[in-house]
Formats: structure tokens, sequence, C-alpha cells
């Protein structure tokens, strides 16, 4: 679990390596139509850690939440992600990060096994959705890379 911590705590750092010294040009680039630049990416994993932040709270403090999932496109297309400050988001992201910190250090086994419940009956436990968050932003961090590639 120490690992598992330690590497959540490490995420805004790896998001903020992985943008440094890069041109608007090469933070607004998509390198498709339908792709997302890294600036709507970051936007992305900020948003995405709103919810995440929410559901992980719920499952602490809740018995059996019911936990709710987000139209990521909706969002990027509807919230205007082009007009939304980068600084900011990433910020949040930091903050909400931070704020979860002291909770994780804390944990007992029995709160690393309790659930929380989606719409559709899928499950899963607070440990799970931890090691979700992490897997999230890994992969973000390699559709950065591949997004900075393509614009070489």
């Amino acid at each position: 679990m120490e690992k598992l911590i330690e590497e959540y705590s490490q995420d805004y750092a790896l998001l903020r390596e992985a943008i440094e010294g890069l041109s608007e040009e090469q933070l607004r680039f998509q390198p498709a139509p339908d792709k997302w630049s890294i600036h709507q990416i970051v936007i992305h994993v900020a948003d995405a850690e709103i919810l995440a932040t929410h559901r992980l709270r719920k499952v602490l403090a809740e018995e059996e939440p019911l936990l709710l999932s987000f139209d990521q496109e909706a969002w990027t297309d509807n919230l205007d992600y082009e007009r939304l400050d980068r600084e900011q988001h990433l910020l949040l992201f930091q903050l909400l990060r931070a704020s979860m910190l002291p909770l994780l250090e804390n944990l007992t086994p029995e709160q690393l096994e309790r659930v929380g419940k989606y719409p559709d009956g899928v499950q899963y436990t607070f440990k799970e959705l931890l090691e979700l968050r992490v897997q999230h932003v890994r992969v973000h961090l390699a559709q950065i890379e591949r997004v900075k590639q393509a614009f070489r």
C-alpha cells in the first residue's frame, strides 16, 4: 500500500514534468481532429480527479455508496476545454491529491476493502479505486508523450 500511496502522491510532479518547456503551440496541437491536445488532456485529468476524489471519499464515508461516471467527451466539448486555464487545473489536481494524503496515510485494512457500486452493478473496493487513479494518470502521461512525438 505504501508504494501505491507514493505513486499517487507523485502524479502531480509527473504531469508537470511531462509538459515542462512545451510551447503553447505544442500544448494546443491535436494529432487528429478526434484526438485531444496536451492542453485538453491536462484539463481532463483534473476534471476526472474531481470526480474520483468524490468517489474515494464517498466509499470511505458511506456504506456501499452509488458511484457515478461521466461522459468525458461531453465535458471536453461542452465545457470548452480550449478556453479553460491549464495552470488552474494543474493546481486543482495538486490540491485534490494533497487533500487525500492525510486520509490515505491512516487507512485501516477494513477501509481498503470498503466498496462503492456503479448503477450497472460493477463494484470496486477503495484500494481498487485508488489503483485506478494512478493508472489513469499513467495512461494520460503516455498519451501526452504520443502527442509530443506526433508534433515533431
